[in-house]
């Protein structure tokens, strides 16, 4: 039980942005494993780099680990297909 009126709100905020930021996560992870099983998708990737700008505009993911994981999938785009 909160005991000030900024904890209650902060314990009604949580769990909406904690929702929010779960569903976010989840789809840019979706996305990741998509664009990673198709190396070739430059379409899929430019979509990919869309969302996680959004994440970071919103807050929902820190920029450098934004730029962390656009990095990897330009790594893994521009590397030859070695099946």
């Amino acid at each position: 039980m909160a005991n000030t009126k900024s904890a209650a709100k902060r314990a009604r905020q949580t769990p909406k942005r904690t929702a929010r930021n779960r569903t976010v996560l989840t789809a840019i992870k979706g996305k990741t494993k998509a664009a990673r099983a198709a190396s070739g998708d430059k379409a899929l990737a430019q979509a990919l780099v869309s969302d996680l700008d959004k994440a970071v505009k919103r807050g929902v993911i820190h920029k450098n680990a934004a730029n962390r994981r656009k990095s990897r999938l330009a790594k893994k785009l521009a590397a030859p297909a070695a099946a």
